[in-house]
């Protein structure tokens, strides 16, 4: 019972308060000229990433500078130049002390006249190497575990995912409305990655923090025999703010950039990436709420009321912090 009460609470109650956080840990080696680089990397304070887990360059590349580190937004950046005397194809690029216990690492390589690459590092294969041009099914691998991670571990859209189950009830009524958020999100999420439309990314960030908090307060004001918009009409909701998530999906998008030569594979396993986990999480809630309401249903209400008041402190500072920021 206790095991059963606490997955609920971890569905509605992240690590961390973190929002839209595409991976755990990010690098990035992009070419200047024709020997100069700059290798930049991101780690999050309480990823278990200790100073001695660093990039490893290729054997042809040397620091050319002292690294220069900054502290912001819970995370630790260092950037560096580096020499490279030929070309980097076919050399190994890595970690050295990738031994921590968070996933995966997303390094993006971005030479002059070869398109940008995307390679995945792991504690248990934590060097690769540069290939003079991804093949794709490399690229769909990439593309798509990245985008596992971001509805995972982008915290907003998954509380928004959870509250939506948590909102209504029955298999149909729940499918249609996640089937609606996910064709709406791929809409967006095509056209702004394709560069056919576009929102400032602060605003949309901060709107997609109340449609989290939207769907919070028609939890707590459900009633059974006054339905409101959001339960006669789940599907118009659901569509409405999956146009929003997915301009915050494709913002985390942008950030590693695509191949310029296999764009549309890129996109499209990122966007089953992201409906892959959108279903894991979907299951998971769904689950939970049914093994409770069998065997424990005395737990079911206070529960999803404590999530939802959860969830809903969680996106008001959201929104008070994007605001503000």
């Amino acid at each position: 019972m206790i095991r059963l009460w606490w997955l609920i609470m971890l569905l509605a109650f992240p690590a961390s308060v973190q929002a839209d956080e595409l991976r755990p840990g990010y690098v990035e080696f992009t070419q200047n000229t024709a020997t100069q680089w700059t290798l930049v990397w991101k780690f999050p304070v309480q990823g278990g990433f200790t100073p001695s887990t660093q990039p490893q360059l290729p054997a042809v590349c040397k620091g050319a500078g002292a690294p220069v580190r900054e502290f912001s937004d819970a995370a630790v950046t260092t950037r560096m130049p580096v020499h490279c005397r030929q070309d980097v194809a076919g050399q190994t690029f890595g970690l050295e002390n990738f031994n921590t216990l968070q996933s995966d690492v997303l390094v993006r390589i971005a030479p002059l006249a070869r398109p940008v690459q995307a390679i995945r590092l792991t504690p248990a294969a934590p060097l690769a190497v540069i290939s003079a041009r991804a093949d794709r099914w490399q690229v769909a691998q990439t593309y798509f575990l990245t985008g596992i991670d971001h509805i995972l571990f982008g915290y907003d859209h998954l509380l928004f995912v959870v509250a939506l189950v948590l909102l209504l009830s029955g298999f149909w009524t729940i499918a249609k409305a996640v089937t609606a958020f996910t064709v709406a999100h791929s809409f967006t999420l095509a056209g702004t990655t394709l560069g056919w439309i576009g929102l400032p990314q602060k605003p949309v960030e901060s709107v997609i923090a109340l449609s989290i908090l939207f769907l919070a307060v028609e939890i707590v004001k459900r009633k059974p025999d006054d339905k409101r918009l959001s339960e006669r009409a789940p599907w118009v909701v659901a569509f409405g703010f999956g146009l929003l998530h997915g301009f915050g999906f494709a913002g985390a998008l942008k950030e590693i950039g695509l191949p310029e030569q296999d764009i549309p594979i890129a996109l499209l396993t990122f966007n089953l990436g992201v409906e892959a986990g959108q279903i894991a999480i979907v299951g998971a809630t769904i689950l939970a709420i049914e093994i409770l309401q069998r065997r424990f249903s005395m737990l079911l209400s206070p529960t999803i009321k404590l999530a939802t008041y959860g969830i809903g402190i969680t996106a008001s500072y959201w929104f008070i912090e994007r605001t503000l920021t």
